[in-house]
């Protein structure tokens, strides 16, 4: 385990490098002007120099987006358990789900935004609603689809919905959520930005708006390097609950 963590470092290391590298050629061969195209050494030298105007708005936009994720998380779990075991909600809900779905949640940041204001509640919402779902398709899938041979032996032994549920469709299960769990990961990080964008008076988003436009190219940059550390740890460790669920449903 070790040297495959090893191995995994130095793949993502051996990509960066090539990257900036790639970047600063660009920069170099083209000739672009800094305020379109900042080469790595400018974002680095920004990054260290606002390091604490990023840091502070780094927290708000991490607050809300660790709020969000949790209560989207959370409702979707219990939404997913509530439909597995209810036919009436899967009855009443699930249409309205899929309609849901249907309906880009992006583009409801302008109505959260107008409804909520500009703070911290708009940002929460909107990473909540963007979890929510996908959370919740991928739990409720899992834990409908059981393998014949499982499905076979809970009839056999008669055994209650509950119990069923707790003892047999929550193990099955786990893997699926891990995915939803994965895609929740990749979205919040979009949703809080773009929330931000809408409207917010502090966060990532907000500076790389007031950074864009008072052409600091370099700082827009560096809040969105901020942004994708943030976006990356997030998927490493839902990928890593992931995987170890994926263990665990194997066995």
């Amino acid at each position: 385990m070790m040297r495959r963590a090893g191995s995994s470092f130095l793949r993502g290391s051996l990509a960066l490098i090539f990257a900036l590298t790639l970047w600063q050629g660009v920069v170099w061969l083209t000739g672009v002007p800094h305020f379109i195209l900042p080469g790595p050494g400018r974002v680095a030298l920004a990054l260290w120099n606002n390091a604490a105007l990023l840091f502070n708005q780094a927290g708000f936009t991490l607050s809300n987006l660790a709020m969000g994720l949790t209560a989207g998380v959370t409702l979707g779990i219990l939404s997913a358990l509530n439909l597995a075991m209810s036919p009436a909600a899967r009855l009443l809900l699930r249409p309205l789900m899929v309609f849901a779905q249907a309906v880009p949640i992006f583009a409801l940041a302008p109505i959260v935004t107008l409804w909520l204001g500009y703070g911290a509640p708009s940002k929460i919402l909107m990473v909540a609603l963007v979890t929510y779902f996908p959370v919740t398709s991928a739990f409720f899938v899992g834990l409908m689809r059981l393998p014949r041979d499982l499905e076979d032996l809970t009839h056999q032994l008669q055994a209650r919905p509950l119990r069923r549920l707790m003892l047999v469709q929550l193990p099955h299960a786990l893997p699926s959520l891990g995915s939803g769990l994965r895609l929740a990961a990749v979205q919040a990080p979009f949703a809080v930005i773009i929330a931000e964008w809408v409207g917010a008076s502090r966060g990532l988003g907000h500076l790389m708006l007031l950074s864009n436009g008072r052409g600091q190219t370099d700082l827009m940059f560096a809040a969105l390097f901020v942004l994708a550390a943030i976006s990356l740890c997030l998927f490493l460790g839902a990928d890593k609950l992931a995987r170890f669920w994926d263990k665990h449903g194997d066995m």
